[in-house]
């Protein structure tokens, strides 16, 4: 019986080497952030959505970034802390 072959260490090394990377291209501020690309009135609710489910008084929920694509379609960003503590 022989003993199960290990990966080459090349492969281990690129795989650790891109999780750092994907990890250092995260923001290291602890807020959450998610990505949205609706049409209009969608983007008005799931907001809405977000800002009643996490209050900004106690989560700093807010609209980081929006663009408006074409169709009457926005693309946002909205961040909130993970807790209210």
């Amino acid at each position: 019986m022989g003993t199960p072959t290990r990966p080459p260490l090349g492969d281990l090394a690129k795989r650790l080497q891109r999780s750092r990377a994907e990890r250092e291209r995260r923001p290291r501020d602890g807020f959450l952030r998610e990505t949205f690309v609706l049409p209009r009135n969608d983007a008005r609710l799931k907001a809405q959505e977000w800002f009643s489910r996490w209050p900004k008084q106690a989560y700093w929920t807010e609209i980081e970034s929006w663009f408006e694509r074409p169709g009457d379609v926005i693309e946002f960003t909205i961040r909130r802390l993970p807790t209210s503590d």
